[in-house]
């Protein structure tokens, strides 16, 4: 680099060449070895330390305006008494509004060093005012639990984002509440939960497994075998357990569904997981950037890796898996799902289990084709939402609980024909007349955006769990049981 620097012909950019030298190198090794640059590391650093330091606000902007979508509980923002649907227009000198900014470029105005102040110009439009307010910035929790609630008088429901550092003690904040409301039974959602730290997985599953059962065990270069239990009487070693995942359920999360399956613990229910099975090392390299660098495998209780096959020097095809499952018809079928006779393991209790790729579920849910709407009406329904619940905030907060709004609101439908009525002529008469299936998940998700908008994520989870097919076969079984 020092002989390119000081004799190259042209001006180059020296850090933007190690950059790149370091990129493609690890490229040659596995997929998940990465490098990552100083300008990403603070980011990716945050999540999983599950922290930041800010004003605490989740926002949107809308016609060209930071608009506050909820205060985050426990931050800065909320005990300063900013509310949903409050605009920031300045912060400090900075004009926010009007400038053409994308999401990405808001946080640099209002994070900044714990302690320090933060003077904002912001308008409500619930009483049409303008007013300053001084915000002392702080830390503000980024949740990994995204919510829990009880589905019914007897089974509770939580879902996990990731595994960050303030993962386990929301989750056993989150079973404790739901302990105490009846919970006998747990619905883990591990859906589209990329994973995190391995200890983090490790202390969730020991609240399901008892004293000495193996969790996990990883295997390094030079054979060395490092073996985790269960090290204590778990919280919900007894009640029932339904442990759902995807195609997105990945690492850590993989390490949960393994460790319970081979241990004939719950049930798994879903579709195949991701597959990865590398355990990565992060290494700072004093610039502000890192080496994420793959040290060893992991595999489950009864031995299998569900590592899926990879080359080196960049396997182009690793990052079409999901396409490739589309293709095999794997998200629909599960007789599609490849198996390897040859990666059979056998639980405690005669199970017979698979490695080579992911965890193949106990119970298996095809994707609900119609469960994604394209981007147009995803994007005009949350447009659509807001803007309904932002002209009509103050109602809505006054006459509507959580439990009476899913049983009793639009129920002739004159909400969602309002948002029909905003489509191009074509598209209402398309989704009207022909296609009962879109336009039911058209109603869902109108309902529960704007259950979102008023309650939040439990607003909107709740909203949509009976076009939940995984959930829905969680209350089949439960009915079989009784």
């Amino acid at each position: 680099m020092d002989y390119i620097d000081q004799n190259y012909v042209d001006t180059v950019n020296t850090s933007t060449l190690l950059d790149n030298a370091i990129s493609d190198m690890l490229g040659k090794l596995d997929p998940h070895s990465a490098y990552i640059p100083k300008e990403n590391l603070q980011d990716i650093q945050e999540r999983m330390q599950g922290k930041f330091v800010g004003i605490g606000i989740q926002f949107r902007i809308i016609n060209d305006s930071i608009t506050v979508i909820e205060p985050i509980k426990g931050g800065p923002s909320i005990k300063a008494g900013i509310k949903a649907g409050d605009r920031i227009l300045i912060a400090d000198q900075d004009t926010l509004s009007g400038r053409k900014l994308n999401a990405n470029d808001i946080p640099r105005f209002l994070k900044g060093i714990s302690g320090t102040d933060v003077n904002l110009k912001v308008y409500r439009k619930t009483n049409d005012s303008l007013f300053n307010l001084i915000v002392t910035r702080g830390d503000v929790n980024i949740k990994s639990v995204d919510l829990s609630y009880m589905i019914n008088n007897h089974i509770g429901y939580i879902k996990l984002d990731r595994f960050a550092r303030n993962t386990y003690r929301e989750f056993k904040s989150a079973l404790t509440k739901l302990t105490s409301l009846g919970m006998n039974d747990l619905v883990l959602d591990l859906r589209g939960n990329g994973g995190g730290f391995i200890d983090i997985a490790n202390d969730i599953v020991n609240e399901f497994l008892e004293d000495d059962t193996l969790i996990v065990f990883t295997k390094n270069n030079k054979g060395q075998i490092e073996e985790y239990f269960a090290t204590k009487d778990g919280a919900f070693e007894k009640g029932k357990l339904y442990v759902l995942i995807d195609e997105s359920s990945a690492s850590a999360s993989e390490i949960v569904a393994g460790a319970l399956q081979d241990n004939d613990k719950g049930t798994i229910i879903g579709r195949r997981s991701f597959g990865k099975g590398l355990v990565q090392v992060e290494m700072e390299l004093g610039d502000g950037s890192a080496v994420r660098l793959t040290t060893a495998r992991y595999y489950t209780p009864t031995g299998r890796s569900i590592q899926k096959p990879y080359t080196r020097n960049g396997d182009v095809n690793y990052g079409r898996d999901y396409q490739k499952r589309i293709l095999n018809g794997e998200l629909l079928y599960k007789d599609s799902i490849q198996i390897n006779d040859s990666l059979r393991y056998k639980t405690p209790k005669g199970k017979y289990v698979y490695g080579g790729g992911g965890i193949i579920p106990d119970i298996f849910v095809g994707i609900d084709t119609t469960q994604y709407l394209n981007t147009f009406l995803f994007n005009s329904i949350t447009n659509f939402s807001f803007d309904y619940v932002d002209k009509n905030r103050k109602a809505l907060n006054t006459l509507w609980t959580l439990d009476l709004f899913l049983t009793d609101f639009d129920k002739d439908n004159s909400i969602l024909e309002s948002y029909l009525e905003l489509l191009p002529m074509a598209t209402q008469t398309y989704y009207r007349n022909n296609k009962i299936a879109i336009k039911a998940k058209i109603e869902t998700y109108v309902k529960a955006t704007i259950a979102r908008e008023i309650f939040g994520d439990e607003g909107f989870y709740r909203s949509i769990q009976k076009d939940d097919a995984m959930l829905q076969k969680v209350l089949e079984l439960d009915a079989k049981k009784e």
